[in-house]
């Protein structure tokens, strides 16, 4: 009996030792990313957690505002194998997910070869994805919910793990499109991205004065802190966050009361509250807790459901907001004690 529980116990020990060495990994992540990006701490926090519950983040803000710096610059410090696309109104879907070409070999005989496009990473920067089509966005959706892709009939996996990180200029912008509703649930977030603050914009200009190049983050110091494997142990540590039952009805009240709203011509689904419920899971982990509180679910619900939500006409001429609607779902909903 005594050796069962010390070696119990010896268990016990191995998984805090890990869980801290992965939180500590997270960590230097973040910071590493910081370095890089001024006055963006919430927007860097939002993204890391898309990453940790295995989703996809769509990043909205003017131009300027180093929303691809910010997904370029992940890319290098979590050891994620990243991939570009500069989205256009010209790109098609095979520009994205590849093409099958015909081989001829020297005896003459044929065959299909697929050729991958840039599809086939770990982390897909989608950049200005509101300047491609409708369709070619569309080639998108397969991969973010199935994490494979069908060209020619034959099915191809992505590699794991897959994360989409897209970003978006405002709709008031020319020369845009709007994401189809069907792909906007396909994000685990949507983050706004702000203009920081004077402070902030003062160390961006004392920084580029300092001769810093925003196109090579490898002579500004930043190299991997985790890596793949990292993440995937991040990830399963997130899991592990545990949920009680209140908060879980707490998660569900408030998505239900987004369809009762009288603003909202259309409400959170139930996709919307498992989304909920993995963010503020994150968020929790992040914190140091390995339990789910009220306050978590509050602090992520904006980016989770501002995008989950339709306003109805009348309302936003009136000046409704999704963020509006949520702030006031919020204020509405009893919270568990």
């Amino acid at each position: 009996m005594a050796v069962a529980t010390e070696g119990l116990e010896k268990l016990e020990d191995m998984i805090v030792r890990q869980a801290e060495a992965t939180g500590a990994q997270v960590a230097a992540a973040k910071a590493a990313i910081g370095s890089v990006i001024f006055g963006q701490e919430g927007v860097v926090e939002q993204a890391l957690i898309t990453v940790l519950c295995g989703g996809h983040a769509l990043l909205i803000g003017l131009p300027g505002l180093a929303k691809t710096k910010l997904i370029e610059t992940m890319g290098i410090v979590l050891g994620l194998e990243a991939h570009r696309i500069q989205f256009t109104p010209d790109l098609m879907p095979s520009d994205i997910l590849g093409s099958e070409v015909l081989d001829e070999s020297p005896g003459g005989k044929r065959s299909f070869r697929f050729i991958p496009g840039p599809i086939f990473g770990q982390l897909l920067m989608a950049d200005e994805i509101n300047r491609a089509s409708p369709r070619t966005q569309s080639a998108l959706l397969q991969a973010m919910q199935e994490h494979h892709v069908t060209v020619a009939g034959n099915r191809h996996d992505v590699p794991r793990p897959f994360h989409v990180l897209a970003t978006q200029n405002p709709i008031e912008q020319e020369g845009t499109y709007p994401l189809p509703e069907a792909q906007l649930d396909r994000f685990l977030v949507k983050l706004t991205v702000p203009v920081p603050g004077r402070e902030d914009e003062i160390s961006i200009l004392a920084r580029h004065a300092a001769g810093f190049d925003p196109g090579d983050l490898a002579a500004a110091g930043i190299r991997p802190a985790a890596t793949a494997a990292d993440v995937a142990a991040a990830r399963a540590a997130v899991r592990g966050v545990r949920v009680a039952p209140e908060v879980a009805g707490y998660i569900v009240d408030l998505c239900r009361a987004t369809r009762q709203s009288p603003s909202l011509r259309l409400g959170a689904s139930p996709r919307g509250a498992t989304a909920l419920q993995a963010t503020a899971r994150a968020w929790a982990w992040l914190a140091g807790r390995d339990y789910v509180i009220p306050d978590d679910v509050k602090a992520l619900a904006r980016p989770t459901l501002r995008h989950r939500v339709q306003l109805r006409p009348e309302a936003e001429l009136e000046g409704a907001t999704a963020d509006g609607v949520v702030d006031a779902v919020l204020g509405s909903v009893p919270v568990p004690r």
